[in-house]
């Protein structure tokens, strides 16, 4: 790569730079070759409608054209960009995706202007520097997982986070659809999910320690249409999402909804004035969790065939984590299960139920992923461990055969803290700054050549406890998600070795871009007064965290 890029994530190769370039024009074409319908509507629709140009339709080999084409020789999502000065631009994928990849990078070289909804001064002209560049993804798993089952997100919200992911060309939009705080797809064999499950009477403002109400209710849920219409959206960006149903734990919406999915055996009597819990209004590890039993087995079944309905991804993720096993040990009905499936313990009970929906989605051609709790009582066949109590739960999956995917909470959850400043906003956890985000190794060094193949990919989580709009999202997930972006992607040298100042003055490009998409990141100097939350208590830990 010269030092004159500024492309984020940085691509392979930058090869025969040169000064004069290929101008965009009022008749500058765009042909493109079958397959690659979805990039030129994508390339009319934002880019067009950006620099003010109607971009129609071009010939095969003609000058002032930008042409896309396919070659099955190259990587699936690799591509070729090239620029020749006066003539014109061809992108060359290895696949459709790969020539959108493309068009994204096409997008940077025209500078922050490209990134805008309409042009902002009509009459200025663009062009492309001559240069080659040759790219390829490292990991065909690049995440980012969602949370909106804490703070719900509109599905506007959402779409735009689409777009935000495929300008950096991250592939996989994990959909945390539920959790104790509410449930967000709509079930139609199950009405109460959303009637009830969807909104809370209040939310704790900060940390669970936090003395702060919000009292205003809070919650919202996906229809199947707008589920439909944002996995449409996704796939004409490449983007595959992964909906998240979350069992046996974080299940207390669920519960609210309807009281039988719960341990009811031990928890009625501890429920004041009714018979049944609330959507939970605060944080933390939850201990009502579903009962197993085959009712529940039922319900969650007719949960997930709505599902695979709604999204065609080969992944389906059943959460696993945090399940706390205490109403299982003082159950009469999960004491009988274990004894009936001669079960040694709630961790082996815990194994079962998951392992169930294992098989369930294996029959119907998926796979199931989940949490790196589903090791415990033995992994399920054919599961996918998300990893994100550090790297040890991937390594004991990798070596057992199992695929991984690596998001250690020590560097991609975006919920922890920038910085160690007191302005920063309800501060969680330790101190993660962007170089911190950029020095993440997705693969451990201790696994082996063969071990090392079932690393799917990587994913960074922005879990929305204290995030109480897009805002106080887009300030923890950037531009933290920029440095990510490029591990995810970009074939980076050994943590140590990596040139973090360049990638610094190439982000001083990209803060330009991310203003123009409205995004509310927090600036290098600190959070700006606004993006403060004074006297919000949040749960700041100190030192390194600890690498497991």
């Amino acid at each position: 790569m010269t030092s004159e890029t500024e492309l984020i994530p940085a691509p392979t190769a930058v090869t025969d730079p040169g000064r004069c370039g290929f101008p965009f024009e009022t008749d500058t074409g765009l042909w493109g070759e079958p397959g690659t319908e979805g990039t030129q509507r994508w390339l009319r629709s934002t880019l067009g409608a950006a620099l003010g140009l109607p971009l129609p339709p071009g010939e095969e080999g003609a000058r002032n054209t930008v042409a896309l084409r396919l070659d099955d020789t190259l990587a699936p999502e690799a591509y070729r960009l090239e620029v020749v000065a006066t003539w014109g631009v061809v992108i060359t994928g290895g696949s459709p995706a790969g020539v959108f990849w493309g068009a994204q990078t096409l997008r940077q070289l025209l500078g922050p202007a490209a990134f805008r909804r309409a042009p902002v001064r009509p009459d200025m002209t663009y062009g492309v520097p001559h240069q080659t560049i040759h790219d390829a993804p490292r990991f065909g798993w690049r995440g980012l997982m969602l949370d909106v089952a804490r703070h719900f997100m509109p599905k506007e919200g959402v779409l735009r986070y689409l777009d935000l992911m495929a300008a950096h060309k991250l592939n996989v939009f994990h959909f945390h659809l539920t959790d104790d705080q509410g449930w967000r797809v709509q079930i139609n064999r199950y009405p109460k999910l959303t009637e009830i499950g969807s909104w809370r009477a209040r939310t704790k403002f900060g940390h669970r320690a936090s003395p702060l109400w919000d009292d205003k209710p809070h919650g919202g849920y996906y229809t199947q249409d707008d589920i439909r219409e944002i996995v449409a959206y996704a796939a004409e960006r490449h983007i595959t999402v992964v909906p998240e149903i979350d069992v046996p734990g974080h299940s207390q919406a669920a519960i609210a909804a309807y009281p039988e999915l719960g341990n009811t055996d031990v928890i009625t009597a501890s429920i004041k004035g009714g018979n049944s819990l609330p959507v939970w209004d605060t944080w933390g590890i939850n201990p009502n969790v579903l009962a197993p039993t085959d009712n529940t087995l039922r319900f969650y079944e007719g949960v997930f065939e709505e599902l695979l309905e709604l999204f065609p991804s080969e992944f389906i993720h059943v959460g696993g984590d945090e399940c706390l096993k205490d109403q299982w040990k003082q159950s009469p009905t999960a004491q009988a299960r274990i004894a009936e499936l001669g079960l040694a313990d709630e961790d082996e009970l815990q194994s079962w139920f998951i392992g169930h929906f294992d098989k369930w989605l294996s029959a119907r051609g998926r796979r199931l992923v989940g949490w790196d709790e589903i090791l415990e009582g033995g992994l399920a066949d054919g599961a996918v461990v998300s990893s994100w109590r550090g790297y040890e739960g991937g390594i004991t999956a990798a070596r057992a055969g199992h695929d991984v995917v690596m998001c250690p909470e020590q560097y991609v959850y975006l919920d922890w803290r920038q910085a160690p400043g007191e302005d920063e906003p309800v501060p969680i956890a330790h101190v993660r700054t962007l170089e911190d985000v950029y020095r993440f190794e997705p693969v451990p060094e201790q696994l082996s050549e063969a071990e090392a193949r079932h690393v799917l990919g990587t994913q960074a989580n922005v879990w929305t406890e204290v995030m109480e709009d897009h805002a106080r999202v887009d300030y923890q997930t950037f531009p933290r998600l920029a440095a990510f972006a490029e591990v995810a992607w970009s074939a980076l040298p050994a943590p140590g070795e990596r040139d973090f100042a360049d990638f610094e003055r190439r982000m001083t490009a990209h803060y330009a871009r991310l203003d123009a998409l409205g995004v509310a990141y927090r600036p290098p100097t600190g959070p700006l007064p606004w993006q403060r939350r004074p006297g919000v208590l949040g749960r700041p830990l100190d030192g390194p965290p600890p690498q497991a």
